[in-house]
């Protein structure tokens, strides 16, 4: 290890795994269980603690803590983890605990995320990669996000809602049921308002699958039948479009959330 891109105020256990590029700035603390990859970079006054990775690349800002322990009554001391994945950018004062045993033992973060000041991720939250959460958003426990999901400023998504890829949510939303891919959602009591046009712009999706992603969503959130009626409808209707498929397949999967839905309308089901 270089010592020149240590501190010499960071408090590291001598049982902690540091690559030698790794950078720890004043007043760091680092656990024994602690594993930083080649690349990280931590700036002052970071907490890591309990058995956490951090990937490669991964920058941490002042007065994060990873890795504590979870706000749960039902742990009891058990060996759980945090794993973090590559080139995450974690801004000030970021909260991010690890698991629980009933949850699975890990809480997962994935590659290229950006969490903005004040945010938190609860235990067992498995989150995707190219995730965006604004300032102060919170993730309750067992929360599950697909890839380049974008949640906005104080919002907060309740435990084991799960939500799908390239969704976003609008600032100071409070997210109660399952959003489906591509889907947007807003409000105090989150409501689904239709897709994420501009996100799926900037992805590249091209004009066809859009209108296709579009009439797919017209037809599962009419007023007509049940759910599972339009669900049939639907998979009938657009056979062989992926993306379609991939929110067909979400929205058929066991939860233990109901789904966010727009406006005005009712699943019966659910």
């Amino acid at each position: 290890m270089l010592e020149s891109k240590i501190h010499s105020s960071a408090c590291i256990h001598k049982n902690a795994s540091i690559h030698d590029s790794v950078e720890i700035g004043p007043f760091c603390i680092i656990g024994p269980k602690v594993k930083l990859s080649a690349g990280v970079k931590l700036h002052g006054h970071v907490v890591i603690e309990g058995e956490t990775t951090l990937g490669k690349g991964t920058e941490v800002f002042p007065f994060s803590a990873l890795g504590g322990r979870p706000q749960s009554l039902q742990y009891k001391n058990q060996p759980t983890k945090l794993i973090i994945g590559e080139n995450n950018s974690i801004h000030e004062h970021v909260t991010m605990h690890r698991g629980t045993e009933e949850g699975g033992g890990v809480t997962y973060v994935g590659d290229n995320g950006l969490f903005m000041v004040g945010s938190h991720v609860a235990h067992d939250c498995k989150v995707g990669n190219n995730t965006i959460m604004a300032n102060n958003a919170t993730l309750g426990g067992h929360v599950s996000l697909g890839d380049f999901v974008y949640i906005g400023g104080l919002s907060a998504v309740h435990p084991c809602v799960r939500i799908g890829s390239q969704a976003i949510l609008g600032g100071l939303s409070a997210v109660e049921g399952d959003v489906i891919p591509y889907g947007s959602v807003m409000g105090e009591r989150a409501r689904l308002s239709g897709l994420n046009i501009i996100g799926m712009k900037r992805r590249g999706l091209r004009r066809e699958e859009i209108h296709e992603l579009r009439g797919a969503y017209r037809m599962l959130f009419a007023n007509e039948g049940t759910m599972s009626e339009r669900l049939e409808d639907v998979k009938q209707h657009f056979k062989g479009y992926d993306l379609i498929d991939e929110i067909l397949n979400f929205m058929m999967k066991q939860s233990k959330r109901p789904f966010c839905l727009p406006k005005g309308i009712v699943s019966h089901e659910n």
